[in-house]
């Protein structure tokens, strides 16, 4: 059945496809990014002068958030996968309503009896990833849009915290205000963003021909793909959680580890040095598009993964030995987390699912390796707190992102001759299709 476009819908249905991408980025990259200003603000405060149980305040915030935030994943594996399209834009603004009032409450809460209240606010927030990212995927330009989106997760966490800091050091806010006031001021932008994605129409005919129908998955349909493809899975999955551990290490204790390499009191640094990443990011992961053949694309994006791990270990091994100063060394870190952190949500899982041509949905993936993956970084932190008590954030970083970054990209490698061999068998994808995201009524139910 044809689905009803708005006025705007329908001009975008037959728009170019650069026109296409501008608006479609530009939606997904705002809304995601005004996300941001309700779930990493927090950890711009330092909240030094509270402990609860001999730990310092801000990792117990730190861990009640990623619970919550982790839970919201494994939650989302059904919720996500199974939510129809008209109701994306709305569950989007009222899962962010319900985190920014847990942030008012935050800050009304007296310390230490307020933790709990991050865990309520990371809850819901860890859905609207998903919900976003449904407006783009199965698409000729998927790549290059999600790419656009997933900048939005790079930068805004800088920008952010820049702001965080902002309102604590220059306006003289409460580090437990802050949170609140900081997402208050994205509201409006919010709103504007959510509406123009309720405006983006459903893939069309050649995007559903090139890279597969994305209908919503029951129950029945998650399990049988994920049996198909365990192994190749599990290892995929396995490499996201090491990812994961490291980038959350450097994002959440960012001004710590800053501090650590003499730089702190500069609160637009963060900003800098992710904007750098971004732009970076973005040209490496967004080009994706201009590779046709689905089996080609998804081997070049191990490639690519592998390539930034080994960036992670170069430059800290580079940092460690005196030969790499502190800008340069977070920068080449970020680059080299981000390319295959950015590479898992446009091309791997996008490009397996048009290889394979099964019912399936980025989505149901997504959420299961973040899950797994956030589930692996509380391990972390809670290994930190209460077995390694070393309270050297900087050593931290370091330490985990060698080894980890080298014990991921051996798992990367197993993965590249599993699915090289898996995908021999797998059938064929219409080779030319029209360029255009142009809407022509899909002759499936489900999108």
């Amino acid at each position: 059945m044809q689905p009803q476009l708005s006025p705007i819908g329908r001009r975008l249905a037959s728009a170019p496809p650069k026109l296409f991408s501008v608006y479609a980025i530009t939606a997904a990259f705002s809304a995601y990014f005004c996300m941001y200003a309700f779930r990493k603000p927090f950890t711009a405060g330092s909240f030094e002068e509270t402990a609860l149980g001999g730990v310092d305040y801000k990792t117990v915030l730190v861990i009640s958030q990623v619970l919550g935030y982790t839970l919201s994943k494994f939650v989302g594996i059904k919720v996500i996968s199974e939510m129809p399209a008209s109701r994306r834009a709305p569950m989007i603004l009222t899962l962010i309503g319900v985190a920014h009032a847990s942030l008012l409450l935050f800050a009304l809460v007296p310390p230490p009896w307020n933790f709990p209240l991050l865990f309520l606010n990371g809850l819901p927030l860890g859905m609207v990833f998903g919900l976003v990212l449904s407006h783009l995927e199965g698409r000729q330009l998927t790549e290059a849009l999600a790419a656009g989106l997933c900048a939005s997760f790079i930068v805004s966490s800088g920008v952010v915290k820049s702001v965080g800091r902002w309102l604590v050091t220059d306006l003289g806010a409460s580090e437990y205000w802050m949170p609140f006031l900081t997402g208050a001021i994205f509201i409006p932008p919010l709103l504007l963003a959510v509406w123009m994605l309720r405006q983006i129409p459903p893939p069309s005919r050649s995007d559903i021909a090139l890279r597969a129908d994305r209908p919503p998955m029951t129950r029945s349909d998650r399990v049988a793909f994920f049996r198909r493809h365990a192994a190749g899975l599990s290892i995929l999955f396995a490499v996201y959680v090491l990812i994961t551990v490291i980038r959350s290490i450097r994002d959440d204790f960012a001004v710590e580890i800053w501090a650590g390499m003499g730089a702190s009191g500069k609160p637009f640094i963060f900003a800098q040095t992710e904007l750098i990443v971004m732009f970076g990011v973005v040209l490496a992961t967004g080009s994706a598009i201009m590779i046709r053949d689905n089996r080609l694309a998804f081997l070049t994006a191990i490639g690519a993964t592998l390539t930034g791990l080994a960036l992670v270990a170069f430059s800290t091994f580079a940092f460690q030995n005196g030969s790499l100063r502190p800008l340069p060394f977070m920068v080449l870190t970020g680059l080299g987390l981000y390319i295959p952190y950015v590479a898992f949500h446009t091309t791997l899982f996008e490009r397996l699912i048009a290889v394979f041509r099964e019912k399936s949905n980025i989505g149901f993936l997504m959420y299961l390796a973040d899950a797994t993956g956030y589930l692996g970084y509380i391990g972390v932190m809670l290994y930190r707190r209460f077995g390694d008590k070393t309270p050297d954030h900087l050593n931290l970083f370091v330490g985990t992102a060698f080894t980890l970054s080298l014990a991921a990209f051996t798992l990367m490698l197993v993965a590249f001759f599993y699915f090289r061999r898996q995908m021999a068998d797998a059938p064929a994808a219409p080779r030319r299709a029209a360029a255009a995201p142009g809407f022509n009524p899909p002759t499936r139910s489900g999108t």
